[in-house]
């Protein structure tokens, strides 16, 4: 029995792991070619850093993943809706499950695919190719938009605009600018926010809240605490600040 448990310890730590000594985090959102059930993906990872894809999937479909590369350093592994790397337990872990998964969703939202070196390639500043086959069948791969909510041309945002911003702590609100994509109903989507120095910062709605934010390891476990001042959530993400109004989410 507690060999049983030690390994079930054993397990959840290597989910873990990778984030937490992974030194940069890529968010990709993979949007699947109309009419498609599935893309390839190409990319590489060096050292410490990850990729981390996010697929907009619904309940009860078939997720497939398959990992190609010429290094058996490379691995990857797959989160469910909500589900943070480092803090939270994997789905399914390539390195003991090896480079083909195949698993059918539970939950509506966005599945994450985490690909990383391991930790003693990572050490060394090792670089490799990959190549990851990903498909969704049983149902749409993008969570259903709100009716009619057409996307701006040339991107995949549904609403595009300014809102009052803050990088750091004690600097001045400025103007950043930002994409909204809406899913899965009313209230629900993510805001993409593009600091005026480069860079962007990811906060995800659930049912008109936001709820969590595109963490990685730079940003050392910032604590996101939102406040409500008549239509506009006041949001505060460590020192970064952002006022959203709800319309951005809404649609109106």
């Amino acid at each position: 029995m507690m060999r049983k448990i030690w390994l079930a310890v054993l397990v959840s730590l290597v989910a873990l792991a990778p984030a937490a000594w992974a030194a940069e985090v890529r968010v990709v959102h993979v949007h699947f070619a109309h009419g498609a059930s599935g893309a390839t993906l190409s990319g590489h990872v060096a050292g410490r850093e990850a990729v981390h894809y996010l697929l907009g999937l619904s309940s009860g479909q078939m997720l497939r993943v398959v990992l190609h590369t010429g290094n058996d350093a490379v691995a990857f592994n797959v989160f469910e809706p909500g589900h943070v790397p480092g803090r939270d337990s994997a789905l399914y872990i390539g390195e003991t499950g090896g480079p083909r998964m195949e698993v059918r969703t539970a939950h509506n939202g966005d599945y994450l695919i985490q690909v990383f070196l391991n930790r003693a390639a990572a050490r060394r500043g090792e670089r490799a190719n990959y190549r990851i086959e990903v498909s969704a069948t049983g149902g749409a791969a993008t969570a259903p938009t709100r009716p009619h909510d057409a996307t701006v041309p040339g991107t995949t945002f549904h609403a595009t605009g300014h809102i009052p911003c803050a990088r750091h702590a004690g600097q001045p609100v400025a103007q950043c600018r930002f994409g909204v994509e809406r899913t899965r109903g009313r209230g629900n989507g993510q805001v993409t926010v593009f600091w005026p120095d480069g860079g962007s910062r990811v906060i995800y709605f659930e049912d008109m809240t936001p709820v969590r934010y595109d963490e990685s390891q730079a940003d050392a476990g910032a604590r996101m605490t939102v406040g409500r001042q008549g239509d506009d959530f006041h949001i505060r993400i460590g020192g970064q600040r952002f006022v959203i109004p709800e319309a951005v989410i809404t649609g109106g």
